[in-house]
């Protein structure tokens, strides 16, 4: 299985190339692009200066652009909080995605995006401070009328970016967790290819 992996606003951290190798050990071909040209921060307020001097539609070229070389049998897009919008983002725009992969972050969605069926998995917090309870429930209809098959994982008492052992919001069992949970769904994408 082909999967694009966007990092979080953070940039691309440890955890991001930890998770894309725990990937790869599953036997999935995994891209890690690097949107931030090689900066990280250690915090959330430093990421979003990052993100806003790059801007929202150079971040999203960049990912296209890095995702096309690989899309032409379908990729799996997914991606860490603001990696998971701009994975949901390509992801709706291809046709040819297989699945999505949403860990720690959702997106808007347009109102005449449509998938056949696209399956789509995501993991987060619960509660969230980026994904609010109400936004959640309304992402989790709008995506099921674009025709998505959603699975919603919710880990009680985590922090936001849960699956980062480097960040104050880490939860080790979440983690565990929701590592087997997505290798799972991988596992069964790949076995419907």
């Amino acid at each position: 299985m082909k999967i694009v992996m966007f990092h979080s606003a953070y940039g691309l951290r440890p955890a991001v190339r930890a998770a894309a190798e725990r990937l790869r050990a599953a036997g999935h071909e995994v891209y890690v692009p690097d949107l931030y040209d090689g900066r990280t921060t250690d915090t959330v307020e430093e990421g979003m200066k990052i993100k806003d001097a790059i801007g929202r539609e150079e971040l999203l070229q960049r990912a296209v652009a890095a995702a096309a070389p690989h899309s032409d049998q379908g990729l799996v897009y997914a991606g860490f909080s603001l990696g998971g919008s701009i994975a949901q983002t390509l992801a709706l725009g291809d046709e040819k995605a297989r699945g999505l992969l949403l860990l720690h972050g959702t997106s808007d969605i347009a109102e005449d995006a449509v998938t056949d069926q696209l399956p789509v998995q995501l993991h987060v917090a619960e509660p969230d401070p980026f994904e609010s309870e109400d936004w959640l429930n309304a992402w989790y209809l709008r995506m099921g009328k674009t025709g998505a098959d959603v699975e919603v994982h919710r880990y009680r008492g985590a922090g936001h970016i849960y699956t980062d052992p480097d960040l104050d919001d880490y939860d080790a069992e979440a983690a565990e967790q929701t590592w087997a949970v997505a290798l799972s769904f991988l596992a069964d994408l790949d076995a419907e290819a």
